[in-house]
């Protein structure tokens, strides 16, 4: 939000910015329109690096170099969906997935909001944003559906729909899954694809966070008869590959918890870089209403920076 100030204001903001220059990391603001993209580093055991400086990034707009016009290293306010599968094979993983949904909440930020869905037989999420943790406990599910199918590209298309309405909070999915995405079940539902996903994300500015996992189910799976019937066993329990690719180009994170891992720290992972990432941005080279390409890099060995693979640049007005 734009503030007006008067000179006399302007003056001593200057004296006091100055004044605290050496106490904190500098903070670049650009324009308007600068291209906005949040970056994760971490180093070769993951831990998650957060001391860089503006002049240890570079990002490149098709494969050239831009100047770098804004930069903060401080937690930014997030706008957070939580979307939970609740297919039949979750059965076994309800007390998990609620139980791990709690050290979520609670990492959570005064300044953060959240609303909470869940996919199953139905697609629903909660109300409004808040950060009520009564209201998001509320949402969560209380019992599964051994035969509920798992809608997994439809729902996170309502949970796009959903960030409606103008805000400074940057706009984050979080997806927990057992399966692969079961399609439309009927004539009157949509067919979403994983690349119709991808491609709103970037047009609408929204980072995915995907935590996947083996099925759970109450009852164990029959194999069937045949030769790809062992296989199809094999591999009916594994999430959708396409989780990970949609994370990837959003700039979120991927994580694939086995059996006897902690589902809660996955989730309080998840906060932890959310709010320790950095805001780096650039004015877009060209205004064509394209979708480039981007890539961003650190200098100093050994760190493995994370960002969004794309951006839809604005369209000039003529």
């Amino acid at each position: 939000m734009t503030r007006f100030l008067t000179y006399g204001t302007l003056a001593v903001c200057v004296m006091a910015v100055l004044g605290a220059a050496g106490a904190q990391q500098p903070v670049f603001r650009g324009t308007g329109d600068a291209v906005r993209v949040f970056v994760t580093v971490t180093d070769r055991d993951g831990r998650l690096i957060t001391t860089l400086s503006r002049d240890d990034f570079e990002v490149r707009d098709e494969g050239k170099p831009q100047p770098i016009t804004l930069f903060e290293n401080t937690p930014q306010p997030i706008r957070l969906i939580v979307m939970l599968d609740v297919s039949g094979s979750m059965e076994g993983n309800l007390a998990l997935l609620r139980a791990a949904a709690e050290q979520l909440f609670a990492r959570l930020r005064p300044d953060d909001v959240a609303r909470v869905g869940t996919f199953g037989h139905e697609i629903a999420i909660s109300p409004s944003f808040t950060h009520d943790p009564g209201e998001w406990r509320t949402a969560l599910p209380d019992t599964i559906a051994a035969d509920a199918p798992t809608p997994l590209w439809r729902a996170v298309d309502e949970a796009l729909d959903a960030f409606e309405g103008e805000s400074e909070a940057r706009p984050v999915i979080l997806v927990l899954s057992d399966g692969k995405d079961s399609g439309p079940l009927g004539f009157r539902q949509r067919y979403v694809s994983q690349a119709e996903i991808i491609d709103r994300a970037r047009r609408d500015d929204v980072m995915l966070y995907a935590i996947a996992m083996r099925s759970r189910g109450l009852r164990p799976r029959q194999p069937g008869i045949g030769p790809g019937s062992l296989q199809a066993a094999l591999t009916a329990d594994l999430p959708d590959p396409g989780l990970a690719l949609v994370a990837q180009q959003t700039g979120g994170g991927y994580t694939e918890i086995r059996f006897g891992q902690d589902l809660g720290a996955a989730f309080a992972q998840v906060a932890d870089e959310l709010h320790n990432q950095y805001l780096i941005g650039f004015a877009p080279p060209k205004r064509d209403g394209k979708v480039h390409d981007i890539d961003v890099r650190v200098a100093q060995p050994g760190l493995k920076p994370r960002a969004r693979r794309s951006y839809v640049a604005p369209k000039e007005q003529k």
